[in-house]
């Protein structure tokens, strides 16, 4: 039974280090292509992850929250464009695809997109 037990702890602190791994996979830079019905728009970002998943950083200018847990990105927070003033929430999903790529969807107001980042060495 004690055996068991020590297995099962093992087992609990090994899955705990490779999700914080995991979830570490996009602490750094970042540089974003967004896919407008303008054209591309380019922005530069910077993440940090803790244990839990939850993400902090700038998006450009801006601070940014939200969440990455098993591969997966979920940002959203208010941000002002500056072609038009328009203040709103911008939202990005996505996922890791590697190490070094980011692909997924981009929403603000009534507009929305894909988007594709790269890490920045």
């Amino acid at each position: 039974m004690k055996r068991v037990f020590v297995v099962a702890m093992v087992c609990l602190v090994l899955s705990r280090q490779t999700a914080k791994a995991q979830d570490a996979g996009i602490n750094g830079k970042w540089h974003f292509v967004m896919d407008t019905e303008g054209g591309n728009r380019e922005m530069n970002a910077e993440f940090a992850v803790d244990g839990d998943g939850k993400v902090t950083g700038k998006f450009g200018d801006t601070a940014i929250a939200g969440t990455f847990r098993d591969g997966k990105l979920d940002l959203s927070f208010p941000m002002t464009a500056h072609e038009t003033g328009e203040m709103s929430s911008l939202r990005l999903t996505g996922k890791l695809d590697g190490a070094s790529s980011l692909t997924g969807n981009w929403e603000f107001s009534q507009y929305g997109g894909t988007f594709k980042a790269t890490r920045q060495k």
